[in-house]
């Protein structure tokens, strides 16, 4: 078997809020899970909430915090809790480093943002997340942006967000061929509750993808 056909697309949830769908997202095999630090969005958790839900993530489901220009003491509380942070502020290199833990920074794709030049300013970084830019908003848009702007050959693997669901996930697998994917609205009954069949047709596309 070649090792193309070994290839699997990563998958991670993000938004969690109900201890249900973290269960059910652990038993459809998804990667990772995230929750939202930030308390400006209609997903957001506090941190006994995330101590809560991060408890019933079992090993080898990777726990990612959501921050967005986020008081240290306040990323230092959810620590214990976390396993990767995510930064989708305006944190620079130094900033995100700090912690001890992974992480990957979130990139709103403005049409100044030059992919290869941000890859080597986070050169530490796991991952870069490309997410649709939307003045005021620093993630979950539900919006997706110009795929063809991300670089083939780009130096840190690509998460790929904005906009994702299953009507566009194959397509989105297919053309980008992305490290990983990132969902939240697109398997969602509303903000922060999500609906176990989106969960799982998403997990079935992307599969679907993976195998062409």
């Amino acid at each position: 078997m070649s090792a193309a056909a070994l290839t699997r697309t990563r998958i991670k949830f993000c938004g969690f809020t109900r201890g249900e769908d973290v269960d059910h997202a652990v038993a459809l095999g998804v990667d990772a899970l995230g929750f939202v630090m930030w308390p400006k969005s209609a997903r957001s958790v506090n941190v006994e909430q995330l101590a809560a839900l991060s408890a019933r993530v079992p090993a080898f489901v990777t726990r990612v915090g959501l921050f967005v220009d986020q008081p240290a003491e306040l990323i230092e509380q959810c620590l214990p809790y976390l396993d990767m942070l995510q930064f989708h502020g305006n944190e620079t290199p130094e900033a995100c480093q700090q912690y001890q833990l992974p992480w990957m920074k979130a990139l709103r794709m403005r049409d100044e943002v030059e992919l290869s030049h941000e890859a080597q300013r986070y050169h530490q970084a796991q991952a870069l997340l490309l997410d649709a830019y939307r003045p005021g908003t620093p993630g979950g848009t539900g919006e997706t942006f110009d795929w063809s702007r991300i670089p083939a050959n780009l130096a840190k693997p690509v998460i790929l967000a904005g906009g994702l669901s299953a009507d566009n996930i194959a397509d989105a697998v297919r053309q980008v061929a992305p490290y990983a994917v990132d969902v939240s609205g697109g398997i969602e009954a509303s903000h922060g509750c999500k609906d176990a069949d989106k969960m799982a047709s998403f997990v079935r596309y992307v599969a679907l993808a993976d195998a062409r």
